[in-house]
């Protein structure tokens, strides 16, 4: 465990413990091998040109695509890498390095290779036909072939897109300017804790101070967090509209309709399942406002602030939760998932896929990631609370998905669509959730874990279509061309929060500028996957723990498929239909009879 003496101290990343580190080094053991590789993309790439012109034989497109796959494999690897490294802590310079060199190895690998779609969509239906038929080692790449012809619209000449991808590194800027202000460079002031000493506010322990029971606390984080980030506003406003030109401009050029059917096209998804989730969640925010009333009720507050919304609502419940016995928790939790799923579990908390703790300059928040040839890892700054578990829950739901993947799929489909993403660990978090209610007899422990599983509906349902809705907005007004200084994004996102949240809590103006810390709006359109994969893990959860066997056998299987199939598809042979918006009004109606559970018991 790490030393209690040091609880309130930030510490340096050669202070924590090994055990509590994950070990990346399995994807490089030294610097001197990612140095190699990384010459050795850069001459492969170079050479890939010997394609140009000649796809005209099976035996080519052959040899031209177990490159292609190879020369990106390995572009990925040196990437994640780095990124990886960083991460650890954003202030070392040399893995700073790293990560811009393994960017632009990734530009210029793009660059290289940018003659070679446009090429393989000069391929005539028929003569694609008859190539797979007389190479059965071409069927390996029919999907892939399949989806390029989908983009057959949206390819332009080898001249543009090798002039687009030249332009890869330039148009990432916003993001990576953000990424760096808010990791590297941002200082919080020092607020006091529950006892009254100085701690420094960093994005990590800010979860805990907005949950703490002491209501001064909750305050004074929310206070010292958002005034921080309205002193940044106007740089924060230029990297954000930054990179709405740019995807407006990727779009415009691409000959897409919109910065939105632009994004959603590569999973194959239509605009209407963004439009209907946001419509869905309309029609049913009444059920959102009735459980802040809810909470305003059981916290017997005369005012319900922002800062009020995170603690739990029964504040006599102090659940502390180790990453010890979080481990063990999920072992348990987990186990209608199926014994092979538990042992892959148990597998990677004993070869450290976690890099668990806080230090100084390490990236907030949490995440699983890694590369084809190596386990996944993940990223957190864990904190000794029944979130952190859940969020530890939730990574892993990502990792054993990228590893049944990975296993089971060559690398060309081994990393699944975005939009099943957050589908495998919202099962593991909801069927924890299950576990956790029915084990304590507790009535205020139940009411607590129920109070959690509304949580996870707020935060996943509600709230990331709010910030779905923010991006549709914005978009289209930029797509517009009209302003959007940091006020213009403020009262945007002040006017959300007045519907969203209703009329029994005070939405504190300091609210207004929470777009300027969210990560995911540097990659547009992502957040609305949380709430539709949540609405498809929802029903999954429930046919598991209801079928048994069946239901673990189709949902492992889905885990298996990767990219292999269009995402709704895969969904769809799991035994959810994402086509229609019935899992979202699935999702509510478990959401509302947790609500009236809830309001039974008070």
């Amino acid at each position: 465990m790490v030393d209690e003496s040091n609880v309130n101290k930030i510490l340096e990343r050669h202070e924590i413990q090994d055990e509590y580190k994950w070990t990346i080094e399995k994807i490089y053991t030294n610097d001197e091998l990612w140095e190699e590789d990384f010459i050795k993309v850069k001459e492969l790439s170079e050479k890939f040109v010997q394609f140009k012109g000649k796809l005209n034989s099976k035996d080519v497109l052959l040899d031209s695509l177990n490159q292609y796959e190879y020369i990106i494999q390995l572009t990925t690897k040196i990437y994640v890498y780095a990124k990886m490294k960083k991460d650890e802590d954003n202030s070392n310079s040399k893995y700073q390095a790293f990560t811009d060199r393994g960017q632009s190895l990734n530009m210029q690998v793009d660059s290289e290779l940018s003659f070679y779609v446009p090429e393989l969509l000069q391929i005539t239906d028929e003569e694609l036909n008859i190539f797979i038929q007389e190479e059965p080692k071409l069927k390996k790449y029919h999907h892939f072939l399949l989806e390029l012809i989908r983009q057959r619209d949206h390819v332009l000449s080898i001249e543009e897109e090798n002039i687009i991808a030249q332009a890869g590194e330039i148009t990432q800027a916003a993001s990576n300017i953000f990424t760096m202000l808010n990791n590297a460079d941002i200082k919080f002031p020092l607020i006091k804790d529950e006892n009254g000493e100085e701690v420094e506010l960093t994005k990590g322990n800010y979860s805990t101070f907005i949950e703490s029971k002491d209501r001064r606390v909750r305050k004074d984080a929310f206070k010292a967090l958002f005034s921080t980030y309205k002193s940044l506003k106007n740089t924060i406003a230029a990297t954000y509209t930054a990179n709405l030109k740019q995807e407006l401009f990727y779009a415009n050029i691409k000959k897409y309709p919109s910065s939105l059917a632009a994004s959603l096209f590569s999973s194959n998804i239509p605009t209407t399942v963004y439009d209907n989730l946001i419509d869905t969640i309309h029609q049913h925010l009444p059920l959102m406002h009735r459980y802040v009333s809810l909470r305003k009720k059981i916290m017997a507050l005369d005012e319900l602030h922002m800062y009020d919304l995170y603690t739990p609502m029964v504040q006599e419940v102090n659940i502390k939760v180790s990453y010890d016995e979080a481990k063990e928790t999920l072992i348990n939790g987990l186990a209608p998932l199926g014994e092979e799923y538990i042992s892959i579990l148990k597998y990677g908390f004993e070869n450290r896929w976690v890099d668990v703790y806080e230090n100084k300059g390490k990236t907030g928040g949490a995440y699983s990631w890694g590369t084809y040839d190596s386990e996944p890892f993940i990223l957190m700054n864990y904190k000794d609370n029944v979130n952190s578990m859940f969020t530890l829950a939730h990574e892993m739901g990502h990792s054993l998905h990228s590893y049944y993947s990975k296993e089971n799929q060559p690398f060309i489909y081994a990393n699944y669509k975005i939009f099943v993403a957050e589908v495998a660990s919202t099962v593991n978090e909801a069927i924890l959730m299950d576990y956790m209610i029915k084990k304590v007899n507790n009535k205020k422990e139940k009411m607590y874990f129920i109070n959690q599983f509304l949580e996870q509906f707020r935060s996943t349902v509600f709230r990331q279509t709010m910030f779905a809705e923010f991006e549709k907005i914005t978009h289209e007004k930029m797509a517009k061309g009209e302003a959007l200084t940091a006020d213009d994004l403020s009262k945007i996102y002040y006017q959300l929060n007045v519907k969203y949240f209703g009329e029994d809590v005070i939405i504190d103006e300091d609210i207004a500028v929470e777009w300027a810390r969210i990560p995911h709006f540097y990659k547009s359109f992502y957040v609305y996957q949380y709430a539709t994969g949540y609405s498809a893990a929802i029903a999954l959860s429930k046919q598991i723990l209801k079928e048994g066997q069946p239901a673990v056998d189709r949902y492992i299987s889905f885990l298996k498929k990767g990219n292999s199939d269009y995402p709704i598809n895969v969904l769809k042979d799991a035994g959810v239909d994402m086509s229609s918006g019935e899992p979202i009004r699935l999702a509510l109606q478990v959401f509302e009879e947790l609500l009236d559970e809830m309001e039974k018991m008070i």
